[in-house]
Parts: structure tokens; C-alpha cells; sequence
């Protein structure tokens, strides 16, 4: 295949993997409906780059070393585990404070709204949850290496960076926006504690997943 077939198929198959249901999905729908357009922009620009960085090392090889090291591989598990472990129970927890404050008006609500007050903020969880999932790593590994072969000019490799980075972008970002439309908004405002709860069970059990992958690994 020439240059332009290979990177409109790498256009075509990265497109699809990011429409399906994940940890970068499900934090964009999350924090998109609960906070607004602008935090679910700068998220979706955090994952982005995340994707992007992932890109890079594919490309470069560092990704295949670390996959080839199960030392290596399984410390970027843990600590993606971790960290999506972290996310699930943390939105789970808010979830309670909410229902106990809902049932209870004594109770003092300890959502975390505050958690992501800023543009950095928004970004770093963005570009954190991305950059530790593991299956992302390994995604790359094998789309860089079937999709970007080495003969490819260097020309065409960076337009595949950019393909790949700019389609991230546009994704989330079309999610964002959609997700915070006025009335769209109001209507899912009035069912975020469901979605929460769904977020924090996603992030939970992919976390526990991984964690339970590298124990049976090890």
C-alpha cells in the first residue's frame, strides 16, 4: 500500500477504537455533564496529548521495550491500575456523599467539584488516565507497527502523529461540546449521580482487571 492508503486506514481504525467504550470515554461523559463544556475541552485536549505521547514512543520503539520488560510493563500497569482505581473509587464515594446528603440534610455533601476548579487540572486528569492505561500502550505498539512501517518517510510518519493526535482532539472535544449543550446538560445534571456511579464502577473494575492481570503475570 502507498503512503496515503496506509494513513487513511491508520485514520480509519484509530477513529473507531476511539468511539468505543473506555476509561478516556467514560471520564470525558463524566466530567463533560458535571462540569461543563470548557473542563470537558481541556480533558479532551489531556487526552489528546496523552494519545499523542503514546504515539511517540510507538513510533520511536520505547513502547515496544517497555512491553518487552515485564518489569517494566507491569510497574506502567500498576500504576495505571492504580490510578483508574483511584478515579472509580473516588467518583463512588462522592456518589455516597451525594445520596446520604439527598436523604439526609444534616449530612454535608463532599462532592468533589472542586477537584477540577482549573484548566490545569482538567488537563492533567485528561492526559494522566491516557498516559498510565496500559491497553493504550499496547494498542499502539501494534497500530504504529502494522499501519507505520519503518520504510514510511518521515514526512508520512509525522503526518500520521498529527492524524492521530488531531482525530483524539476532534473526538473528545465534539463529546465535550455535545455533552454540554444547555438542554442536553439540564437532562443529564438530573441523572449524574447514575453516571458517576457507572464512571466509578468502569474506572474500579478496569482497575482491579489490570491489577489482577500483573498478579497472575508475576
Amino acid at each position: 500500500m502507498n503512503e496515503i492508503t496506509l494513513l487513511m486506514t491508520l485514520a480509519t481504525v484509530h477513529f473507531v477504537a476511539l468511539m468505543s467504550p473506555g476509561p478516556d470515554f467514560a471520564l470525558v461523559v463524566q466530567n463533560a455533564t458535571k462540569y461543563g463544556r470548557q473542563t470537558g475541552f481541556y480533558i479532551a485536549l489531556g487526552l489528546s496529548f496523552g494519545i499523542l505521547v503514546h504515539s511517540i514512543f510507538s513510533l520511536t520503539g520505547v513502547s515496544y521495550i517497555i512491553h518487552q520488560h515485564p518489569t517494566l510493563f507491569a510497574l506502567v500497569q500498576c500504576a495505571g491500575g492504580l490510578y483508574l482505581l483511584y478515579l472509580g473509587v473516588g467518583a463512588l464515594r462522592s456518589v455516597i456523599s451525594r445520596w446520604a446528603a439527598k436523604n439526609d440534610p444534616t449530612v454535608i455533601n463532599n462532592d468533589d467539584r472542586l477537584l477540577l476548579a482549573n484548566r490545569r487540572q482538567a488537563f492533567s486528569r485528561g492526559f494522566t488516565t491516557n498516559i498510565l492505561n496500559p491497553k493504550a500502550l499496547v494498542f499502539f505498539i501494534s497500530l504504529m507497527s502494522s499501519l507505520v512501517p519503518a520504510t514510511m518517510s518521515i514526512p508520512g510518519k509525522i503526518s500520521a502523529l498529527l492524524i492521530l493526535w488531531a482525530l483524539s482532539l476532534v473526538w473528545f472535544s465534539f463529546l465535550a461540546w455535545a455533552l454540554s449543550t444547555k438542554k442536553l446538560q439540564q437532562r443529564l445534571l438530573s441523572v449524574s449521580i447514575y453516571i458517576d456511579s457507572l464512571c466509578g464502577f468502569l474506572f474500579s473494575g478496569i482497575g482491579l482487571i489490570i491489577l489482577y492481570q500483573v498478579t497472575v503475570s508475576l
